[in-house]
């Protein structure tokens, strides 16, 4: 959070060009102060070794230990010269497990000299296994000098207590080679200009940002450590969530419309008309909307609700009133399966309220149009005009409403579905079609713990669903070992013949197409963690067609995917829905929105490769009806693997909010922010969004007071470089959701 010339200087003036092109192509550091702001990972005493038998696979590592013994093997080689090859085997260990270190050809000669047994070093190189042994081929290492070598004065005690950084390194750059760097840039450090207010600095107990540099890059103790991170987790929350603030308050500065129900217009006559009450949660939600839409400047609320909560009945609620003010409301969908289905499911909840200038329309009757990139030309044109005369009071389409030809004629409202697909510069070309900017509602079917809301969608008031409508049924969850019991996989497919004989449905869902483009390039897939990781991923084309010749035959099996023609998706998912097919065999296309209450079963095969929340997501799709639903999640993975405890978090829990906790203890943050932090190279690195909670929440309340007081932060310079850094050009999708 740097800030004054001497941390904006390129890294390539003071480290040398071959050293700043390796950083900046393969960490994305540039300058001085994004060096400075590159932390260690974790510290090694040198006296204590690193526990071997936690290494992961493919990844590059950085290890502190002993070498046990060291052998030079010779062997017959056609290459080599003289017909005779060598190759260097040594074995290190940290007291408990061992790792094989293997050298060969020329670069035996050097490790066969320094390498002996009792010494320690640093080793570094891509974990891999050989022979069923964990090993590190042709690493590169740094020889940890004993007690006293270079200084005699140098007790055994603090040479063993000396804490070693260790810096997320990569196979071009290794970690001491890193720090050896960043010693120095240290001295830099003394410039860096503080981004928190004096009196927050003071008030928390935080040190000031050129001591925290220091402690983090060569603490001499662990309390050292504590200081740094302490102090620079409040630099990375606070940046973020001032940032987000002002984006806010800018959003309060604009104006809007007020869109205020009529009590007796087509909001009334469509609660009127419904065959159900409201959950509580529905009200309560639909009121604070309500509320929002009644002030003169734009609504900016994220709703997020469980799988089947009810979001699509609050929106319309939400079109419905601003429609009833002489407003259109439009919901933007990510795909065209997903805005197919709300323009049905829209068009079935209104029956004749959506015939608005037809014949037999209600007396406040509006039209429901869809817009999609694949509509032909004349159904386009006939939309297109009846979006600019006003005449369709609610829109719904893709991406395609966002081009420049599509013109509004008095577009109120906003509604995004599946926000995490959409990126800030898609919604703000849409609510620039507004004669004023729009009211804007976002909503989410992956429940997003609170610290991450706070985060990543700061700039949104939010609203939960999370109760479930009446009449949903439970669904249960169960792993099917495939590997470990065969038997368990046979009795999931007599179970989906059960339930189509007892006149339901049932999903099959695949990670893969299956055509000849789909074959999964190499290096593409995760790191082995068992056989099952070794074959690619199952495919639908390949399942459906072994289902309906083996366990399924005699029933009614189609496909769903990505890469059929929208005409044909479309069709199959009619059909589906009419209860004419069976069983769909389909990828993740019907992940979100896709509604059929009469499908129970859903079978996902190598449900290991899919993430969480996505499998709570597919769950979903089941138990939408009166009839029980049933999700089997079959796997190859061992019961010991992490993929294996995932499955059975998702099987234990039917609540999304618990299991994006987990989801997110599991992963890295950066998966879960997704787009919002990749790229940014001031994006999270000493904050942990769950562990931070708190953190998060005081910032988020400091940031809202100092915007308040001052939005231009006319008085905290500081604070406005470290803003700059942030939200400059290059990284201004930090705050993009996409």
């Amino acid at each position: 959070m740097d800030l004054v010339p001497a941390l904006r200087e390129p890294l390539k003036k003071v480290l040398g060009p071959a050293t700043a092109k390796v950083m900046a192509e393969h960490l994305g550091l540039h300058t001085v102060g994004d060096l400075l702001h590159h932390y260690p990972r974790r510290y090694e005493e040198r006296g204590q070794l690193t526990h071997l038998a936690d290494l992961p696979m493919d990844e590059h590592v950085t290890v502190v230990a002993q070498v046990a013994d060291a052998r030079l093997h010779t062997f017959a080689s056609s290459k080599a010269p003289r017909g005779k090859g060598q190759r260097l085997e040594v074995t290190i260990t940290d007291g408990h497990g061992r790792l094989q270190l293997v050298f060969f050809g020329n670069g035996v000669h050097k490790p066969h000299k320094e390498l002996l047994p009792g010494t320690r070093a640093m080793f570094a190189g891509k974990v891999s296994v050989f022979n069923r042994r964990l090993q590190l081929a042709h690493p590169a290492y740094e020889l940890l000098r004993g007690s006293g070598d270079d200084d005699p004065a140098e007790s055994v005690e603090s040479w063993a207590g000396a804490l070693i950084p260790l810096y997320p390194a990569t196979a071009k750059l290794e970690s001491w080679k890193i720090g050896k760097a960043i010693q120095t840039v240290l001295p830099s450090a003394q410039e860096a200009v503080d981004p928190l207010p004096g009196s927050l600095r003071e008030g928390r107990g935080l040190v000031p940002l050129p001591e925290a540099l220091l402690k983090i890059h060569r603490p001499h103790t662990k309390a050292d450590i504590e200081d740094a991170r302490a102090r620079l987790k409040w630099d990375e929350a606070f940046v973020l969530q001032v940032a987000l603030a002002r984006r806010r308050h800018a959003e309060t500065q604009l104006p809007a419309v007020p869109r205020k129900p009529s009590p007796d217009g087509l909001l009334t006559a469509f609660d009127d008309r419904l065959p159900f009450t409201l959950t509580d949660g529905q009200q309560k939600v639909s009121r604070e909307i309500f509320d929002d839409l009644a002030t003169d400047h734009p609504m900016h609320r994220l709703l997020q609700g469980e799988v089947g909560s009810g979001k699509t009945m609050v929106a319309l609620r939400a079109m419905l009133a601003v429609v009833d003010t002489g407003g259109q409301a439009v919901m933007l969908a990510p795909t065209e399966v997903l805005a197919q289905q709300h323009h049905r499911s829209v068009v079935e909840m209104m029956g004749e309220l959506a015939e608005g200038g037809m014949l037999g329309g209600a007396e406040h009757a509006t039209k429901v149009v869809l817009l999609t990139g694949s509509m032909g030309a004349a159904a386009r044109r006939h939309a297109l005009l009846d979006l600019a005369t006003g005449e369709a009071g609610i829109v719904i389409g893709t991406h395609a409403l966002i081009e420049d030809k599509v013109q509004f004629h008095d577009l109120g409202l906003v509604v995004v579905d599946e926000q995490h697909r959409f990126g800030v510069e898609q919604r703000d070309a849409l609510r620039g079609k507004g004669k004023q900017p729009p009211h804007l509602l976002v909503m989410t079917a992956t429940p997003i713990p609170r610290t991450v809301a706070m985060t990543v969608f700061g700039d949104l008031e939010t609203s939960v669903l999370d109760q479930l409508p009446a009449g949903r049924s439970p669904i249960a969850s169960h792993v099917v070992p495939a590997a470990d019991k065969p038997h368990f996989l046979a009795r999931a497919w007599e179970r989906v013949r059960e339930e189509v004989s007892g006149g339901h449905q049932a999903y099959v869902v695949c990670p893969r197409i299956g055509d000849e483009d789909d074959a999964p390039k190499k290096g593409s897939q995760k790191p082995p963690e068992g056989d099952a990781e070794k074959r690619p991923p199952l495919a639908v084309l390949d399942v459906a067609e072994q289902l309906a010749k083996g366990p399924l035959q005699g029933l009614k099996v189609e496909v769903l995917h990505g890469r059929m023609q929208p005409d044909d998706k479309d069709a199959v998912m009619r059909r589906f829905a009419a209860g004419e097919t069976d069983v769909l065999v389909a990828t993740t296309v019907i992940e979100v929105g896709v509604n059929v209450p009469n499908a129970t079963a859903m079978v996902i095969m190598d449900a290991d490769r899919f993430g969480v929340s996505q499998l709570h997501q597919l769950r979903g799709r089941v138990g939408r009806g009166s009839a029980p639903g049933l999700c089997l999640l079959v796997t190859e993975m061992p019961e010991a693997s992490a993929a294996r405890q995932r499955l059975g978090a998702v099987a234990g829990t039917l609540d999304g909010f618990e299991l994006s906790r987990i989801d997110l203890e599991q992963r890295r943050e950066g998966d879960v922010l997704g787009q919002a932090q990749s790229g940014a190279r001031t994006s999270l690195r000493v904050l942990a969004v769950i562990e931070d909670e708190e953190i998060i929440a005081e910032a988020r309340e400091e940031a809202a007071a100092v915007v308040a007081a001052d939005p231009e932060l006319t008085g905290l310079p500081g604070l406005r470089t470290a803003l700059d850094a942030l939200l400059d050009d290059e990284r201004e999708q930090y705050l993009e959701k996409g």
